[in-house]
């Protein structure tokens, strides 16, 4: 059974702290995957709520001391009770008070997966790179060197997004060809992806197998847009953004094997390709 159908089968519970302007595209795109959304902020409730759901997923798009406070609470009791942890470093970087923010957070939370883009997981751990908003801006460095040196650090899967999206457990280096520019014009992209990353994580129990389930999740996300912008044929973002939606829900497991470009490079003298 693919990652894909065990989403769809076990319909985990996935516990977010997102950001304001995505809470809506995030609920529905964890709902038309077939996950089941749970958005929890209040202090008094996110420990009870991250203990019982299949994973958590920390966004800090829209900060300020109580969302972070929420997120420390939320992603401490996930780590008390086994369950893994998404981290969206959303803007780090962008302002001292994001930088230092994400850097508390990973302190204290044991993160089991980092999702940003490449500005954002450098600042992350403390590196430069440009950074416009909560966009990655224009940089010179390794990519694929800079994941793994984050996900060595923090002791994590890594996952940076972009043009190619790279997946990483500090060993293995996975790279996702799959996607489409008209993601970038959608407010919420990236910050729904760290939640599918969650739905997958959520369905696997080894950290062998978890790697598998996030590249499968970054190339299966890929995949439905290049099918919704064929669907939304040429009208625009709004057209683009429903078809999305609509494409989360009917990809099919077939589709993602007959259509996901991930090529996974074992070391410096085996690479295999999917």
């Amino acid at each position: 059974m693919s990652f894909l159908q065990q989403v769809r089968s076990v319909n985990p519970l996935i516990h977010n702290i997102t950001n304001v302007v995505v809470t809506n595209f995030t609920a529905n795109g964890l709902l038309a995957l077939g996950a089941s959304p749970f958005m929890a902020f209040a202090h008094e409730e996110v420990e009870d709520v991250a203990a019982m759901a299949g994973a958590v997923m920390l966004n800090m798009g829209t900060l300020d001391p109580y969302t972070v406070q929420s997120i420390k609470l939320a992603g401490k009791a996930a780590n008390r009770a086994g369950v893994p942890v998404v981290f969206d470093p959303v803007g780090a970087g962008a302002t001292s008070y994001r930088t230092a923010s994400a850097h508390e957070i990973v302190a204290e939370v044991k993160v089991d997966i980092l999702r940003g883009n490449v500005a954002e997981i450098a600042h992350v751990i403390g590196e430069n790179w440009q950074i416009k908003g909560v966009d990655a801006g224009g940089g010179t460095g390794d990519r694929k060197e800079l994941a793994l040196r984050a996900a060595r650090k923090l002791g994590c899967i890594v996952v940076i997004t972009g043009e190619q999206d790279i997946v990483t457990d500090g060993v293995q280096v996975n790279t996702v060809s799959n996607g489409h520019a008209l993601l970038t014009q959608v407010t919420g992209a990236g910050c729904l992806l760290s939640s599918v990353v969650a739905a997958f994580a959520a369905v696997v129990n080894d950290t062998e197998q978890r790697l598998k389930a996030v590249t499968e999740a970054v190339a299966c996300y890929g995949l439905a847009a290049e099918l919704a912008a064929i669907d939304a044929g040429g009208q625009g973002t709004g057209s683009f953004q429903m078809a999305f939606l609509n494409r989360l829900s009917m990809v099919t497991p077939e589709q993602v094997d007959g259509h996901c470009l991930i090529q996974r490079h074992l070391d410096s003298a085996h690479e295999t390709k999917h």
